[in-house]
């Protein structure tokens, strides 16, 4: 006699089994459901499910310029006649954007002189070359962000172009395709 003589079994076992076959079987096709699937739409519909909203993309640098000379605790702009040819010629692709982020030196005197606070006089400084960039007429206002550094990295403004817009379109990537004989354009 075993110790297992004296239980009797509340089900039959082929119909234990039978189960685990079934949910094993649900398994494999949730699996071959999950392949199928684009990942970037099965991400938006998990974060659909939990009202996450959809992140934004940044978009990519393509390139990078500089507003340096402002004096300490002063948001007033240096000569910047060079920049402004450089935001036109940035600027001609209608996909790009311009991100202009001011940054201090970190020390105590390069403060603003009302709040002291480092944070707004960078904020100027990018703000103060910004309007200078819409009042040219190198950028519209639209397609500027601006930011700040928080970091200690000098009294000084980064221009950042960056590539935000969508795919060209096809027939404009597209070589023209020679006429067929005999068809009027």
């Amino acid at each position: 006699m075993t110790r297992f003589d004296d239980i009797e079994p509340g089900r039959p076992l082929w119909l234990v089994t039978l189960a685990d076959l079934c949910l094993l079987l649900v398994g494999f096709f949730v699996f071959v459901q999950a392949t199928q699937l684009d990942k970037q739409q099965l991400a938006a519909a998990i974060r659909k499910g939990f009202d996450a909203p959809l992140p934004e993309a940044e978009p990519i640098t393509l390139e990078r310029a500089a507003v340096r000379g402002f004096a300490v605790a002063d948001a007033g702009l240096p000569p910047i006649g060079h920049l402004i040819d450089w935001a036109r010629e940035a600027a001609a692709d209608p996909r790009t954007t311009i991100t202009v982020t001011g940054s201090t030196e970190g020390s105590e005197a390069d403060r603003d002189p009302l709040t002291l606070s480092a944070p707004i006089l960078a904020a100027d400084r990018a703000r103060a070359v910004a309007a200078a960039l819409v009042r040219a007429g190198a950028v519209s206002r639209d397609r500027i962000a601006i930011s700040t550094d928080a970091g200690a990295n000098g009294r000084h403004v980064l221009l950042s172009v960056g590539f935000a817009g969508g795919r060209q379109a096809i027939a404009a990537r597209q070589l023209p395709v020679a006429a067929l004989p005999g068809v009027a354009r």
